[in-house]
């Protein structure tokens, strides 16, 4: 981690009076949760791309369920790390929420709760750009409801009777307007974005930090490589998440 850029990035920190954090992947692959491109390859012969699909939960909704499931096992093993704790901590010190997530993991959620102790976890919670994949969501009325174990019968809407699925956005799908309008106003109105453990080349995510950017505000990127976003960035920081986070945001 160098230093002379650690030392910028505080300072960015230091004056900034509303931040955004978007975070990716590579934040919670630090936890054990495997990104797409290192998912532990075939799931009875399927590879992930082709299962997270709205073609594939049309086609074969048992199928994809299944791997939800099995899905929702190993994430629920996984725990929330330094990187987000730090960031929990931040939000919460500050009383106003910043962070914008693509995981659908729930670890920014579980890292909140777990800081805030007694107090409103409000400002920790993260918007869920991807959605959520603890959380179920009717496929007729949207109706949105805890997960529950599958059983032998796919899950039903206790509301309308529809279909339920994993309130997660599939490929195929656009992503939930309200929440992506959220998430840009935040930045729109930021004077420093963080951008953790993703490229955010891949649009809409791509907007959070430029719109910052196109605001007058500045942008620091944490990842462990370059990406395409490395150019834009006022502040490169070079380390894993839950290294960096606790040594900027203290």
């Amino acid at each position: 981690m160098p230093h002379q850029e650690l030392e910028r990035a505080r300072e960015l920190v230091g004056g900034a009076e509303r931040v955004v954090a978007l975070t990716g992947a590579g934040i919670s692959a630090e936890s054990g949760v495997p990104t797409f491109r290192d998912a532990g390859g075939l799931w009875r012969s399927y590879r992930p791309e082709e299962l997270a699909t709205i073609g594939a939960f049309e086609r074969d909704p048992r199928t994809v369920w299944e791997w939800y499931a099995w899905r929702r096992g190993f994430v629920a093993e996984c725990q929330p790390n330094d990187g987000h704790r730090a960031l929990a901590r931040f939000f919460l010190a500050r009383g106003t929420a910043g962070i914008v997530t693509q995981n659908v993991d729930g670890l920014h959620t579980r890292a909140a709760l777990k800081e805030a102790g007694d107090g409103p976890p409000d400002a920790a919670l993260p918007i869920e750009i991807h959605g959520a994949i603890a959380r179920d969501r009717c496929n007729r009325c949207g109706l949105r409801a805890d997960a529950e174990p599958l059983g032998d019968s796919l899950p039903r809407c206790a509301a309308c009777g529809g279909m339920r699925r994993p309130d997660v956005v599939l490929f195929g799908e656009m992503l939930d307007s309200e929440l992506l309008a959220r998430a840009h106003r935040l930045a729109e109105r930021a004077d420093l974005c963080l951008v953790i453990g993703t490229s955010a080349v891949v649009q809409p995510a791509a907007g959070i930090p430029l719109a910052t950017l196109h605001g007058g505000g500045s942008v620091i990127e944490v990842n462990t490589e370059a990406t395409e976003l490395t150019g834009a960035a006022t502040v490169e920081v070079r380390g894993a998440a839950g290294v960096v986070l606790p040594a900027l945001l203290g």
